[in-house]
């Protein structure tokens, strides 16, 4: 029996998605339960091992759709330069190091070779460029072989690939990808599909899923239709990452489901179950099928993450220290957080707050706090893997209006912090006990955001004034027993063991 989890994408900003899954994959190794991981995007600013291996998936445990139909196995960059000066023997060139990056110049300046380091301490390259007349011409991709390469040509006064040949690893083409603005064609040995779709839909029948398998869907867009054509004779499982309906356009009389869950719930009787992360998810989600649709689904609650251990201080936390920890996307909200520390610091005066995560919003960010002259305060500290770095902190807070379950709320807690957030599904909910480990802030769409700051920096205050974050440390600690490992790891058994 194998796991196929399904997902699109991932990259160094990765969502709660990837995040989720990462934590499932270390859960079912921890039942002997064999998984795959599998991403459909075409993934090739960088080795797509770089990305999974950083949130913690094993090599072993990915496939990718583009290089499936290869001999190619997922592995990190480690092909060395040497391999590419050796091609070069017997001509005359010259090279320029600068950073992660050598050029190798050669025919009088018209043709320039640049090699992309994956590690420039052990001259590991990840990605080879050739120019010809300043023009780029042809890219090819490295794990510890050449795994796949784009050529490009002149359209239309601007260079663009029109064609990708993914290779085995004797060099040989597996296959060939050719492209324009509008089509593409995937060329293998004894097929030809017209449409990634076709391509997609090949490759899920070359699993060759038995009754034994159960098939996961994490995200779908787009090749929903085509899972539920192939799935069978496997189990079908859906995992909603996030608020599955619009209130705000949800009546009486009807249901405006939440467009990346809406096929899935317009299908329920084809899922086996459909999984919540929380309780109260699960219950809405019940009543709503109920009283909207004339289906009866299975609907589960699993924890998409869950704790090792609780994780104590090795010496005193950093007093009047907040951390937050998401993407940097607008619907995070880190710019009210930034603005509430900026007013809480002239109560405050030690407060200092570290902000984790990388997205669209950095610059905006810098330019908020730049403005505020809080540099010294409050500080972008990027991507970090944070699991030894919360129990340093006081507390955490959030300022996102919408979680489906906040996999950093629930290490923020196993580390003991205490926890400020509004009072919205489904995360905050779960993991803020209002008063007791943190504050639970009323928040309604359409509230002026001088009055959402407002709140905030109360909060913040609040925290640090009234003597009580101790025993909110004890309470978070308290709250996250429920999340440890071991009573996780049950609950994907029992559901995966189909009784």
């Amino acid at each position: 029996m194998v796991v196929y989890n399904i997902n699109l994408g991932i990259g160094w900003a990765s969502s709660g998605v990837e995040y989720a899954q990462a934590y499932r994959a270390e859960l079912l190794r921890k039942i002997k339960q064999p998984a795959k991981f599998i991403f459909t995007d075409l993934i090739l600013n960088e080795n797509i091992e770089t990305f999974t291996k950083n949130i913690g998936f094993e090599d072993n445990e990915i496939i990718w759709l583009y290089q499936f139909f290869t001999n190619i196995k997922i592995a990190p960059s480690t092909y060395p330069l040497h391999k590419i000066e050796e091609k070069l023997k017997n001509k005359n060139y010259s090279k320029n190091r600068v950073d992660s990056s050598i050029t190798y110049t050669l025919e009088n300046d018209k043709k320039k070779i640049v090699c992309h380091f994956r590690d420039p301490k052990k001259d590991y390259i990840d990605r080879v460029e050739y120019y010809y007349d300043n023009s780029l011409m042809k890219r090819e991709f490295y794990s510890y072989t050449c795994y796949a390469a784009e050529y490009l040509r002149n359209i239309n006064g601007q260079m663009r690939v029109y064609l990708r040949r993914f290779y085995n690893e004797d060099g040989t083409i597996a296959y060939e990808q050719l492209v324009d603005d509008k089509t593409e064609l995937y060329r293998l040995p004894d097929q030809i599909f017209y449409s990634k779709l076709e391509f997609f839909e090949y490759f899920l029948k070359k699993l060759n899923l038995t009754a034994e398998d159960t098939v996961i869907m994490d995200r779908a867009t787009d090749i929903g239709p085509v899972i539920l054509r192939n799935y069978q004779p496997a189990k079908l499982v859906s995992v909603v990452h996030a608020d599955h309906f619009a209130e705000s356009s949800t009546t009486e009389d009807n249901i405006l489901w939440n467009n990346f869950y809406e096929y899935e719930f317009d299908n329920a009787d084809k899922f086996a179950a459909i999984i919540s992360s929380t309780d109260a998810q699960t219950n809405l989600l019940r009543e709503q099928f109920d009283k909207y649709t004339d289906k009866k689904p299975n609907l589960v609650t699993i924890p998409v993450g869950s704790l090792d251990k609780l994780r104590y201080p090795d010496h005193e936390r950093n007093q009047y220290s907040l951390i937050t920890a998401s993407r940097l996307a607008s619907e995070k909200h880190v710019d009210w957080l930034v603005e509430a520390v900026v007013q809480a610091k002239k109560e405050v005066p030690e407060l200092t707050f570290d902000i984790y995560g990388q997205g669209g919003e950095r610059q905006k960010l810098i330019e908020l706090i730049n403005k505020y002259q809080a540099q010294d305060y409050i500080i972008l500290k990027g991507h970090h893997d944070l699991t030894e770095a919360y129990k340093n902190y006081d507390a955490y807070i959030a300022a996102s209006t919408s979680e489906g379950f906040g996999l950093s709320l629930m290490e923020a807690v196993g580390s003991g912090l205490a926890m400020v957030g509004f009072d919205v599904r489904y995360g905050n909910q779960t993991f803020i006990d209002n008063e007791k480990n943190g504050y639970l802030l009323p928040y309604k769409v359409g509230m002026e955001r001088e009055q959402v700051v407002e709140s905030l920096r109360q909060a913040i205050v609040n925290l640090f004034k009234d003597n009580r974050i101790e025993k909110m440390h004890d309470n978070s600690y308290k709250l996250a027993k429920n999340y440890l490992s071991e009573n996780v790891q049950g609950m994907w058994a029992k559901l995966l063991s189909w009784k």
